[in-house]
């Protein structure tokens, strides 16, 4: 038994059934081992807690900002590595997002972290559409409306399936810009979509 195993059945446990099944008898049943066992690892429940959301910031936030940090030659294509995050499950995972702001509802101080990560997260795509020179206003209302979007997407459960987010993908970019994306942007992006696996 390991740290990393019990991190794991927390995270599992919190997508699953939400933080109030997160319990360290259940988790135990779970990996077959005593409930004592968790202590030689963590000084109580809320230290697990705290495990999750570095988790959770590390798996659904840092891809957000290394790719609106990346380098390309149009706006278009600087979204379209925004959008990697929304097409692949091991850059992004919209269960845990989730479920961890549906912990952020019953828990005041989960809710700041999730709102600094929002923020976190809007304000690298804000700065994304700055350095294609749009103005410092325009460029952080387009981070929100294309960042909330796809967050929305999520909360609410809508599930577009494949084929109708590549018929879309032109007209998105063009929405979130105001630019048109070129043909090669399109399809290697295209590319890209149809070679990773999709989420379960």
């Amino acid at each position: 038994m390991t740290r990393e195993a019990w991190i794991e059945a927390g995270i599992a446990a919190l997508v699953e059934e939400g933080i109030a099944n997160v319990k360290i008898q259940v988790m135990a049943k779970t990996l077959a081992v005593s409930r004592s066992s968790f202590y030689w690892f963590f000084a109580d429940l809320q230290e697990l807690h705290r495990e999750l959301l570095e988790h959770w910031l590390r798996k659904n936030t840092s891809p957000i900002i290394e790719r609106a940090l990346r380098p390309a030659p149009t706006v278009t294509k600087a979204v379209c590595h925004i959008f990697e995050c929304w097409v692949d499950p091991g850059l992004f995972s919209p269960r845990l997002d989730a479920a961890v702001r549906s912990w952020a509802q019953v828990d005041a101080s989960v809710r700041n972290v999730v709102d600094q990560a929002d923020d976190q997260r809007v304000d690298a795509v804000a700065r994304m559409f700055q350095r294609y020179s749009y103005p410092e206003d325009e460029a952080f209302i387009r981070a929100r409306v294309l960042y909330f979007t796809q967050i929305g997407h999520y909360t609410l459960g809508m599930r577009d399936d494949r084929e109708m987010r590549l018929r879309l993908l032109r007209p998105y970019l063009l929405s979130f810009t105001g630019r048109t994306a070129s043909d090669e942007e399109v399809e290697a992006f295209e590319t890209l979509m149809r070679r990773v696996q999709p989420d379960g």
